[in-house]
């Protein structure tokens, strides 16, 4: 997820300060991923250094000042060409259970177990997500169906991978 993009996003409306924008990102996106009030200053302070917001205004606060930042024509022109580029597709490729499958062959251990144990980590994942769903608006039961159908994806491979292992064990030479 690109936090960069998420302010510029909530930005271009209207001018933000950083309460706002962590405020507003928790309420769509704090499923997906946290963030603590240092990263959204954190990158606040990287888009202002890289032109893409600007400090709009600053007013007196009960701590520090509250600055209020504001998107730029070229932070405008960055969210416009994150918006028009399809992101990469996940690749299994970086897969942690398919090293974890490889190697366990590889020393003899059970490969099997360990994709039993991560379908019921899975199946468990699926479980809280469907009940979620219940209580869930329309944008979260969006993102809790793309998480369901990834888990799903995932099940659908440690089905198919456990009736091949001997045949990975085979071409893996052990």
């Amino acid at each position: 997820m690109s936090v960069q993009h998420a302010l510029l996003g909530f930005m271009e409306a209207t001018p933000r300060h950083g309460y706002d924008l962590k405020r507003s990102y928790d309420s769509l996106f704090a499923e997906m991923r946290t963030l603590r009030f240092g990263q959204i200053y954190a990158t606040l302070s990287r888009l202002e250094r890289d032109g893409l917001v600007e400090l709009a205004e600053t007013a007196p606060g009960q701590g520090p000042d509250r600055k209020t930042y504001a998107i730029t024509a070229d932070g405008v022109t960055d969210l416009e060409r994150w918006y028009s580029e399809p992101e990469p597709a996940q690749s299994p490729i970086d897969s942690a259970l398919f090293l974890k499958v490889t190697l366990a062959l590889l020393s003899g251990r059970d490969a099997g177990q360990i994709i039993e144990a991560q379908r019921e980590m899975h199946s468990g994942r699926m479980r809280e997500l469907t009940r979620a769903k219940s209580d869930a608006d329309e944008h979260m039961r969006v993102l809790l169906d793309f998480a369901l159908f990834h888990l799903e994806a995932d099940l659908r491979w440690m089905d198919h991978t456990a009736q091949r292992l001997g045949e990975l064990r085979r071409a893996l030479d052990v």
